[in-house]
């Protein structure tokens, strides 16, 4: 480490020394340039786009959600009920947030396998009759009267803490393809199992992307690795012809507008294509979608996006798109950086992160654009959800975290 403290390149330090145990990306840091290094102790780029997701996402909620108590369902509830409670949400979000960046990565590694178990407990609890909570036939929150937890949110960050740790203690077989992958192919199993149970098919597909991510990063011998992925890609193709309704969504998918499933299952989908289509280029205008009308179910939620189509065009979506398109990328940069640092836990977790925030994303931005088959997941940071955005900021501050570590390091202090 003493190349990164004395001046010389970053990628002098690289090629110079013993080679990292990880996989940094397609290319190397050979060609990293030097670059300054802040007095600041944090990413401040990062937290202002988080922080401008939050805020048109705050904004897009109170639009979707405004007419909602027009419907006898929500009668009882006021037009700004969903924007208070989400604000509400974002405020304890950014409150657990603080609480999370005042942990070092040291005390998240030593506690990521006890995390893993209050996370399979919660799984196991909200599956209890009287203690999980059913919402449209799916048992998937707890209640804690002020708000609904939902388990599946806090086991994205306790699978992606513990498959960091995991390959951090089981470095040695990374090359030895059943002693490195087996054990955490069976943790990824059993809370597969869970989630399915409730069933949350797409937090089980966020789950693997980010449990296989990790141990690709982390070095697992790449041709078995990716044989690996085929399984797993025949796997979802199993569970989805062996379930009659999931099957009616695939074929409601490939034709929303037929006469089969124009008002069955490829309702949400049609509204959503013709939300996004009356956007045009420049949008109707904040506040002025028709579809969020009782039109488009679950508009403040999972298609979100298809609001943000017709209110703000395809001007809005792509800066969108853009938004967490450098969000990724700015993720995946300080986890490289913290791996070349030779925190290679840390690197692995800001990592695992920009795989959950960007995969998540990438499905419901298809999902509301008719690319994907509908799946319920929300737009990270931005949707209507209390679990989703509580999990996400935390998720966000151990990043933040990761990156003042870097920072400390190469200002020659410890982490």
């Amino acid at each position: 480490m003493r190349d990164l403290f004395s001046g010389r390149s970053l990628a002098g330090a690289l090629t110079g020394g013993d080679a990292l145990p990880v996989r940094l990306s397609n290319r190397t840091y050979a060609g990293t340039r030097n670059a300054a290094v802040r007095e600041l102790g944090f990413d401040q780029p990062l937290l202002w786009v988080v922080l401008s997701l939050l805020a048109w996402g705050l904004v897009m909620v109170y639009s979707a959600s405004i007419a909602l108590p027009d419907n006898p369902r929500f009668a009882n509830y006021s037009h700004t009920h969903f924007v208070v409670r989400h604000g509400f949400f974002i405020l304890i979000g950014m409150v657990a947030a603080l609480m999370a960046f005042q942990v070092p990565m040291r005390t998240w590694e030593r506690f990521a396998p006890w995390l893993f178990a209050v996370a399979l407990v919660l799984l196991v609890a909200v599956l209890i009759p009287h203690v999980g909570t059913v919402v449209n036939g799916a048992r998937r929150w707890i209640s804690f009267g002020f708000m609904s937890f939902q388990p599946s949110e806090l086991a994205k960050l306790a699978v992606l803490l513990y498959a960091a740790d995991y390959m951090v203690r089981r470095m040695e077989v990374k090359e030895r393809f059943f002693r490195a992958v087996l054990p955490m192919a069976l943790a990824v199993l059993v809370v597969g199992m869970l989630l399915l149970a409730e069933p949350d098919m797409g937090a089980f597909m966020v789950i693997v992307v980010i449990a296989m991510g990790i141990l690709f990063l982390g070095g697992v011998n790449a041709r078995m690795f990716f044989l690996m992925a085929l399984l797993v890609v025949a796997a979802f193709a199993m569970i989805v012809l062996t379930s009659e309704w999931r099957r009616e969504r695939i074929f409601a998918y490939l034709d929303p507008f037929s006469e089969n499933h124009a008002l069955g299952k490829g309702y949400q989908l049609s509204h959503a294509l013709i939300a996004i289509g009356r956007g045009e280029i420049f949008g109707v205008g904040l506040g002025g979608s028709v579809e969020k009308l009782h039109w488009l179910p679950e508009a403040h939620t999972d298609f979100l996006l298809a609001v943000v189509g017709e209110e703000f065009g395809l001007i809005g979506v792509l800066a969108l798109i853009g938004l967490f398109l450098w969000l990724t990328r700015r993720i995946m940069y300080i986890g490289r950086q913290a791996i070349a640092l030779d925190q290679v836990f840390a690197g692995l977790v800001a990592q695992g992160v920009g795989l959950w925030m960007g995969f998540q994303a990438f499905i419901n931005i298809g999902v509301n654009l008719g690319a994907l088959p509908t799946k319920g997941l929300t737009l990270p940071l931005m949707s209507y959800g209390g679990s989703a955005v509580l999990m996400n900021l935390v998720a966000i501050a151990i990043v933040l975290r990761v990156d003042y570590e870097n920072r400390q390091l190469m200002r020659g202090g410890r982490a």
